[in-house]
């Protein structure tokens, strides 16, 4: 089973240059992060944009959209900014066949002690295990696109009645 592994930018690429915050978004991680854990499945990278998800367009969402229904794998895996992920894992609903999972960070990968390494791995072991459909893997759980939220005050994910 090959995974397309799409990626969209986001806090888990950006590269800090001081500290007033000033970033911008760099290279895809994924790769380097996958050889580093020795992973043995079948993947494919496709990088769509290089974004902040704050700055993701109506337009940047199609395009996404477009990518993944053209891909001909049914097991797919978005890296993508926290802050606006669940706007896009709506945007894929209904994308029958395919099984989605969002995932990203709240550190950047480049970052000692960041999530990005723990949230690829949950990510990837549930793209290759979930039913089709649409999910989001942070901080251990798995979210439904309607159904959770980004606490911005506790930097976490959460359920949403």
């Amino acid at each position: 089973m090959k995974i397309g592994i799409f990626t969209t930018g986001g806090t888990i690429d950006k590269i800090y240059f001081d500290m007033k915050s000033e970033f911008q978004v760099g290279e895809p991680q994924i790769e380097e992060l996958l050889h580093e854990a020795n992973i043995s499945f079948d993947y494919e990278i496709s990088s769509i944009l290089r974004k902040d998800s704050l700055e993701l367009t109506e337009e940047d969402r199609r395009l996404i959209v477009e990518k993944i229904l053209s891909y001909p794998n049914q097991r797919i895996l978005v890296i993508h900014g926290t802050d606006t992920m669940a706007e896009t894992a709506k945007r894929l609903e209904g994308l029958s066949g395919k099984t989605i999972v969002l995932t990203g960070s709240m550190q950047p990968a480049r970052f000692r002690g960041s999530d990005a390494v723990f949230n690829i791995g949950y990510a990837i072991a549930a793209v290759q295990l979930l039913s089709p459909g649409v999910y989001i893997a942070m901080n251990g759980q798995i979210f439904y696109p309607y159904k959770s939220r980004k606490n911005v005050e506790l930097n976490k994910f959460e359920s949403i009645p």
